[in-house]
């Protein structure tokens, strides 16, 4: 059993702990719901961006875009997103986990996110950026990394260009995810009659890359909603665990005190038998 005075150490430390976790929960939890609004409006113009490209699909079915044609090249270019702070549970882990699994580390990897960059190199991914925070990244940074992308596309050096993320379902549930950006999906829309000037592949040609620059952002914000709701999960979990051990210290330290009270009336009453 550990002395009383090394258990009051503990219980003061723990204590120090949960004012610090304490503090990064509610820090976590303001910016998650900045974040949150910001990621949901983005989302409301990508879609509408996305439903509009479906009704062009939909309305000539012989478009003769090279963002629709399957590239010659195999290779696959990927945009990384990651943290570049800890304490966010398994939020970095997971992402490096997917990527492991479904990434050629030969292929080109766009990595945002300074948490986990040597991590990656040195596993042998084939970083072609220099290391890239995230949350100092702006719309712009984003999106000259992801035009670089179009344009390795467009040049058939890869072949398809991929995201990794962390998919923001809800407050308690965030996973890793990969999404295809290009070639871009065919899918059903409106069949309604359009005309277009100029041509209808002109529109969609531009459409398309508006809607893969604007996909890459949206996406980081949402990688960064599922980061600060992980890391108030974390935080928050954490205070747990410490309120519950300093409860398991505090019994422990009254149950040494009473012991050394114990021992100490039992030495008064064996002298005082003794005389």
């Amino acid at each position: 059993m550990q002395s009383k005075q090394a258990l009051k150490s503990r219980i003061k430390s723990i204590k120090s702990t949960r004012k610090i976790t304490g503090a990064m929960e509610l820090i976590a939890n303001a910016k998650l719901t900045k974040q949150r609004n910001t990621m949901q409006n983005t989302r409301e113009y990508q879609e509408v961006l996305e439903e509009v490209i479906k009704d062009i699909i939909a309305s000539d079915k012989e478009l003769n875009s090279p963002y629709l044609k399957e590239s010659k090249s195999d290779k696959v270019l990927t945009v990384i997103f990651t943290s570049d702070l800890g304490l966010c549970g398994a939020y970095n882990i997971n992402v490096f986990k997917l990527a492991l699994s479904r990434l050629k580390k030969e292929d080109p990897v766009l990595l945002i996110g300074t948490k986990m960059y040597s991590a990656f190199k040195n596993e042998g991914f084939n970083i072609i950026n220099e290391m890239t925070g995230i949350d100092a990244t702006s719309y712009e940074d984003l999106s000259k990394m992801a035009l670089k992308a179009i344009e390795m596309y467009l040049h058939d050096e890869v072949g398809k260009i991929n995201v990794l993320y962390t998919r923001f379902v809800n407050t308690m549930t965030f996973e890793a995810s990969l999404k295809t950006l290009l070639p871009y999906e065919k899918c059903e829309g409106s069949t309604s009659e359009i005309i277009f000037d100029p041509s209808a592949e002109e529109v969609l040609d531009g459409l398309i890359e508006m809607v893969t620059l604007n996909s890459v952002y949206t996406l980081s914000l949402e990688a960064k909603t599922s980061e600060q709701a992980s890391r108030r999960l974390a935080m928050e979990n954490a205070n747990d665990n410490a309120e519950e051990l300093e409860d398991e210290l505090i019994l422990a330290y009254n149950q040494a005190r009473q012991a050394a009270i114990t021992q100490e009336i039992t030495e008064i009453v064996s002298g005082a038998d003794a005389l």
